[in-house]
């Protein structure tokens, strides 16, 4: 199964030299994005301490590497939400609900500590756009 890396033109930079990064891939009509946080397409964090301006620029990361595979956000069956603090899950899930308003993907989220003091949110993204 043959795979092609994603690097849509917003977000093909390599935020650290030694750090190998891949936005998403795809293979066969799914597409597997890498945990995406809120980097502007200049590497610099949107939404310093605002989870919710933090998650609406994680989202749209994550549209444009499922555009560059050919989907769209109604593709997306799963997602992983980390969140640097639970208490901000519902200033997260309120965005989250206006980009996904019926059908939402299924979708585990948890605290866990972040690359960045300055990251809030990081989500990853199934999804099936067939082949």
């Amino acid at each position: 199964m043959p795979k092609k890396t994603l690097r849509p033109a917003n977000l093909s930079f390599q935020p650290r030299p030694s750090y190998p990064y891949s936005p998403g891939a795809t293979a066969e009509g799914w597409v597997f994005t890498a945990g995406q946080v809120a980097w502007n397409s200049r590497a610099e964090v949107v939404g310093m301490g605002d989870v919710a301006a933090q998650t609406r620029q994680v989202l749209s990361n994550i549209e444009s590497v499922l555009r560059e595979a050919g989907g769209t956000m109604a593709d997306v069956l799963k997602c992983n939400v980390y969140l640097k603090d639970i208490a901000d899950f519902q200033a997260m899930n309120a965005v989250f609900a206006e980009v996904f308003p019926t059908e939402p993907p299924a979708r585990t989220t948890v605290q866990a500590l972040l690359a960045d003091p300055e990251m809030l949110v990081e989500i990853e993204a199934i999804a099936f756009i067939g082949k």
